[in-house]
């Protein structure tokens, strides 16, 4: 009666083995790919790679003829956070991609377990 298990049981761990060497091409992937973050109407941009690492800051040079630090340190974690809400979403598009458009509760947290990324909120 459950001799099937043992066939479930190579599958899901086929299956495993196919998902997190496709995370691993991915992962390799989002390190290339780039996303701007802006704060201020574009006084602060913060450009990183799909994986979230922050790679450029750029700040206007009329913000820095201010004088306004708290303006800029305002501006500086805004710019920050839109850049890494653009990495999420990012994410989230490679995750769906990925699964094929199946829309299954649970499949993107278990893909991101893969790619060591949390999932997008």
């Amino acid at each position: 009666m459950l001799r099937g298990l043992g066939n479930l049981s190579e599958l899901m761990q086929q299956a495993q083995t196919i998902m997190g060497g496709k995370m691993q091409e991915l992962n390799a992937q989002r390190k290339s790919q780039r996303v701007v973050g802006t704060a201020g109407a574009g006084l602060v941009e913060v450009e990183a790679n799909g994986l979230g690492d922050v790679l450029a800051v750029r700040i206007d040079p009329t913000l820095i003829e201010k004088q306004d630090r708290e303006l800029l340190e305002d501006l500086l974690p805004a710019a920050c956070n839109a850049a890494q809400e653009k990495v999420q979403q990012l994410h989230a598009e490679q995750l769906q991609e990925l699964s094929g458009g199946l829309n299954m509760p649970g499949l993107s947290e278990a893909l991101a377990q893969f790619g060591g990324s949390p999932p997008s909120a």
